[in-house]
């Protein structure tokens, strides 16, 4: 399977410039492998930093739970339709490694465990073969009026 920017759109309610998904490259069972190509337009590498420009490692993360989303709504076989996405922890996350101008971030997400509509995932993020961020991550999906 693999998901197009396009049919990322049609998953996720995510736009530029916070849309942080630009393919999907495999989904395999509970597995779901996403690029980020990251180019020096992006807007955060105005302030991040000048002179020395780099990912903010709240934006791999963010990448990271985009792709946990698009992970959920494939296993569910459906759209987000009306329902929300709402971060509920992160936990033990590492930045190992600068991402700069010009790497490809390749997104391994993993769901780890789903209790009704919590779901917990692995994510890791690489640049080539070089672990670069990892994260535990959990979010619920649910019904506009439910989770406010």
């Amino acid at each position: 399977m693999v998901y197009d920017v396009s049919k990322i759109m049609e998953k996720l309610p995510h736009r530029y410039p916070f849309l942080l998904i630009d393919r999907v490259v495999s989904v395999d069972g509970q597995k779901l492998v996403a690029l980020k190509n990251v180019t020096i337009n992006e807007p955060f590498f105005q302030g991040h930093f000048p002179g020395y420009p780099i990912m903010p490692g709240v934006l791999i993360v963010e990448a990271m739970a985009q792709a946990g989303g698009l992970l959920a709504m494939h296993l569910q076989g459906e759209d987000l339709g009306d329902r929300k996405v709402f971060f509920m922890t992160i936990d033990s996350a590492r930045f190992r490694r600068p991402v700069v101008p010009g790497d490809q971030l390749r997104l391994e997400i993993e769901i780890e465990q789903r209790r009704g509509t919590i779901w917990r995932v692995m994510g890791k993020a690489f640049v080539d073969d070089t672990l670069v961020c990892d994260a535990q991550l959990q979010a619920m999906i649910t019904r506009d009026k439910e989770g406010a």
